[in-house]
């Protein structure tokens, strides 16, 4: 993996794809060229592109609207990937819409 780029697997499937460094996960996300990934505000306020940070990988998100992912929510690793910016190899498990649109 180039320096700068993190791989990020998707849990339920497997599916993985590059993420580069100060880019967030949905826009990677939808290089993945998978039909039906839900994209809603792309701002944080919308809750289209909630997932779950699974173990242990480095990230930090940008602001989010509390209405979409409460504090509770984020201490479990709950975010919303178009404000998800990963700083090392990530698995994330999509939730509502986005999970239901993946499994199709």
């Amino acid at each position: 993996m180039d320096a700068g780029q993190y791989e990020i697997t998707i849990a339920d499937s497997g599916d993985q794809f590059t993420c580069r460094d100060g880019q967030n996960v949905l826009l990677a996300m939808e290089r993945l060229g998978r039909q039906g990934i839900p994209v809603g505000c792309r701002g944080g306020g919308c809750g289209i592109c909630r997932v779950q940070v699974l173990g242990t990988g480095n990230y930090r998100t940008l602001k989010m609207s509390r209405a979409q992912v409460s504090e509770a929510d984020e201490a479990e690793g709950i975010c919303l990937a178009c404000k998800l910016l990963p700083e090392g190899d990530l698995t994330i498990r999509p939730l509502g819409l986005l999970r239901k649109q993946l499994n199709q």
